[in-house]
């Protein structure tokens, strides 16, 4: 017994003729005709009685009725479900993101994203990006938007979305908040509020202060970019956060954002996926909707 042959069944017991059902199904009368008698040899009944050329349900027939119907729709709901899954979407989208873009630069393209695919459901995580990296690699996400140095990732796609570099961050009244450009010698003896140790923009920026010749005097190290900026506002300290991190701030007036001076590294905001034959459908959307939108 097939869904086939149920769904045949079920025009036959509501047509009543082979011929009607025949032609309600787009087939041919031998092939409704041969589906039948396939369903009563398998269940072993008769399930149809013929009079003056119409058919009539046995009385098994009209107890399979029900149990037919239910059988069809399950499948028919089964099907509808399966292409929703592959054609609108549906399922997980598993997402890591480092803090920066996560919070600045991803938000309003994961907006549109869920509005042309709403049966995608994204589980973000947010982490440091070597943590989301790992997390790549352990197949625990299956995408990521993390901010990383210009290096190699041999195992790993990585397509460049969006330039973020860090910048000198100032509190408004700082003595050198009224300069355009700032040297490294200004800054010497400036007390620094740093990113945690592990984060890209702390790697950079200890790179930035060694290749430029600059012992920076670290007064506090912070987590989240946010603290940094609210210390830097209160004269705590001078910061280096990723550029889209305070553009608000700096168009307000609430932070002074200068380019950093001597040889910095670039930061880029990038996709990252890894290095194989297929990925989870949802992931590979993901991943055409932002090369899209950004085209890259």
């Amino acid at each position: 017994m097939n869904v086939q042959q149920l769904k045949v069944f079920l025009k036959a017991a509501a047509s009543r003729t082979i011929s009607d059902a025949a032609e309600e199904l787009g087939l041919k009368q031998p092939t409704v005709t041969f589906h039948l008698k396939k369903l009563e040899d398998t269940l072993g009944v008769e399930l149809f009685r013929k009079r003056s050329g119409r058919l009539r349900l046995s009385e098994a027939g009209e107890d399979l009725l029900p149990y037919a119907r239910k059988i069809a729709a399950m499948m028919d709901e089964a099907q509808r479900l399966m292409s929703e899954y592959r054609d609108q979407g549906r399922g997980k989208l598993r997402l890591g993101a480092s803090y920066t873009p996560a919070t600045y630069f991803l938000p309003a393209y994961l907006a549109e994203f869920q509005m042309k695919f709403p049966l995608t459901l994204p589980l973000l995580t947010v982490k440091q990006a070597s943590d989301v990296l790992a997390m790549l690699h352990r197949y625990e996400v299956d995408v990521a938007v993390v901010s990383l140095p210009d290096e190699p990732y041999p195992e790993l796609h990585v397509i460049k979305l969006a330039d973020d570099g860090l910048k000198l961050v100032l509190p408004p009244r700082h003595r050198l908040a009224g300069r355009q450009n700032v040297a490294v010698s200004d800054l010497a003896d400036e007390p620094f509020l740093v990113h945690e140790t592990g984060s890209t923009s702390r790697e950079l920026a200890e790179h930035w202060a060694r290749e430029n010749g600059l012992r920076w005097n670290v007064r506090m190290e912070l987590g989240a970019v946010e603290t940094i900026k609210e210390a830097v506002k209160h004269g705590m300290g001078i910061g280096l956060l990723p550029g889209r991190s305070v553009l608000r701030e700096a168009a307000d007036g609430d932070l002074a954002v200068r380019e950093l001076p001597g040889k910095v590294r670039p930061r880029t905001i990038s996709l990252v996926y890894r290095k194989e034959d297929s990925l989870a459908s949802q992931a590979s959307r993901f991943i055409a909707f932002m090369r899209a939108k950004l085209d890259v």
